[in-house]
């Protein structure tokens, strides 16, 4: 890629929701490392294994209990504020310490929402897409979302917003069970309360008892209609968007693997052309006159034909470097030079990549077992093979020979904190059938390290359609 990049000017990467595991952050930092931009991010400690990569120039941390915990129990106007008002004055600390005004990227949805709210106070110190205020809020809601692709036409599944117990249950039988409830702003909910940002709803009585915890999660709670998975059924699209809706960088592709099966984040992706997606992304940011990156969600509806949009998420995905063209561009870097008002070179598409971030895939192919066609085997194939008009050319999220340091410490943090046990407990699924439900919904999410970080097991409940954090 030419050289083009505003080398004075640094970039902070974002993220409030802890996850000493979150591959995008290193592929943010590595991205914009190789191009010469000096790179900070906020990480958890200098031993979790983001922190150890050669292309990070300084690693800043939030304080001890977070900037956010005011709001996650509830958005009255004075719990933001107060919120807002912790996490600003943490970035202009962390500001003063660069000692130059910095792009700002975001990597969570949390993150986006509250610099959003603050770009104006941050002026001078920090770089944003020049946007509402409350729009990564708009899009990150999830009623909002069903509402605004009612609106545009952009098959959605059908939801229902209850408002009353009474109602959910109501809801539930009239949608079909087993649906999918989700609160509507999960940024929201309290740590430790044990609900989820989605869960499975087997019964009436299931959403009627959810319903009540509408208080607790604080925001209202969405029912929708469940869209079957099967095999190449997952999609997603990630871009940078500047003025007038123009597509910086980006591209749409398939999810080959996921963990939890079929429940999480990807494990295993594809770049691959498709129109449809593709047109749906760009209908959303012309009429949003959307600004920056986004990472979109969609599931393939096999009865209809139609790919419903599951999920709107203003930030980039974890697996953003799918999407890095022929010339070395993909969105954080579009944005960097979009932000530093430097030329963006025209897209040179490659599809056919595919990435694979290491941890899940290899779960994921034991879930898989005994089928041939592990992602790794795959991977192997897609290196010299065609698909799509590209060379299949393969992305690791951890592993990279000129910078080894977080794969080694991914490795041995992610067995010592629990991935022994995942892969024991992943083995013996491989030993015994896996039911389905009575309903054809397909078999409950297996154990493995949570999306949103940690290595706990997530439970029977987990959406089946996606997680929110960080695919």
């Amino acid at each position: 890629m030419p050289s083009s990049f505003d080398t004075d000017v640094p970039v902070l990467l974002l993220r409030l929701d802890r996850n000493p595991f979150h591959h995008g952050t290193l592929g943010a930092i590595r991205s914009l490392g190789r191009a010469g931009v000096e790179v900070h991010a906020v990480v958890e400690s200098p031993h979790c294994p983001i922190g150890r990569s050669r292309y990070l120039h300084q690693g800043h941390h939030l304080p001890a209990d977070g900037v956010h915990g005011t709001c996650r129990t509830g958005e009255t106007v004075d719990a933001a504020g107060a919120s807002d008002d912790r996490l600003e004055r943490t970035l202009r600390q962390i500001s003063d310490r660069i000692g130059r005004p910095a792009v700002l990227i975001p990597m969570d949805d949390m993150g986006a929402i509250a610099a959003a709210r603050l770009a104006d106070r941050l002026s001078g110190r920090f770089l944003l897409p020049d946007q509402p205020p409350g729009l990564p809020q708009r899009v990150a809601d999830k009623a909002e979302l069903a509402s605004m692709c009612r609106e545009l036409g952009i098959p959605h599944p059908p939801t229902a917003v209850p408002r009353s117990a009474g109602e959910a249950a109501a809801a539930a039988r009239e949608l079909g069970l087993p649906l999918i409830a989700k609160w509507s702003r999960p940024w929201l909910l309290p740590q430790g309360s044990g609900l989820r940002s989605t869960t499975v709803v087997a019964t009436a009585d299931q959403a009627r008892a959810l319903y009540r915890r509408s208080g607790e999660a604080g925001s209202p709670l969405l029912l929708q209609r469940c869209v079957p998975g099967g095999p190449e059924t997952d999609w997603f699209f990630h871009g940078c968007f500047a003025d007038g809706a123009a597509r910086l960088a980006g591209g749409a592709g398939r999810k080959e693997r996921s963990w939890p099966v079929r429940a999480g984040l990807t494990a295993v992706g594809r770049w691959l052309p498709n129109p449809e997606v593709e047109e749906a992304a760009r209908l959303l940011a012309k009429h949003l006159d959307y600004r920056g990156i986004l990472d979109l969600d969609f599931r393939l509806d096999t009865a209809t034909g139609a790919y419903q949009l599951l999920d709107f998420n203003p930030r980039p995905g974890a697996q953003f470097r799918l999407f890095t063209d022929r010339s070395g561009l993909d969105v954080v870097r579009a944005l960097h030079l979009n932000l530093t008002g430097r030329a963006v070179p025209p897209a040179d598409p490659a599809p056919g990549r595919v990435f694979v971030a290491e941890n899940y895939a290899l779960l994921s192919s034991l879930a898989a077992l005994p089928s041939a066609d592990s992602p790794f085997t795959a991977a192997r194939r897609g290196r010299t093979a065609r698909e799509g008009g590209g060379a299949r050319e393969t992305e690791t999220a951890w592993f990279a020979a000129d910078d080894p340091a977080p794969f080694l410490a991914m490795s041995a943090a992610w067995l010592g904190q629990g991935g022994r046990k995942v892969l024991r407990r992943a083995g013996r699924r491989v030993l015994r059938p896996r039911p389905r439900t009575a309903s054809g919904a397909g078999p409950e999410p297996g154990p493995g390290p949570r999306p949103g970080g940690g290595s706990g097991a997530p439970g029977p409940s987990e959406h089946p359609d996606r997680t929110t954090n960080p695919r």
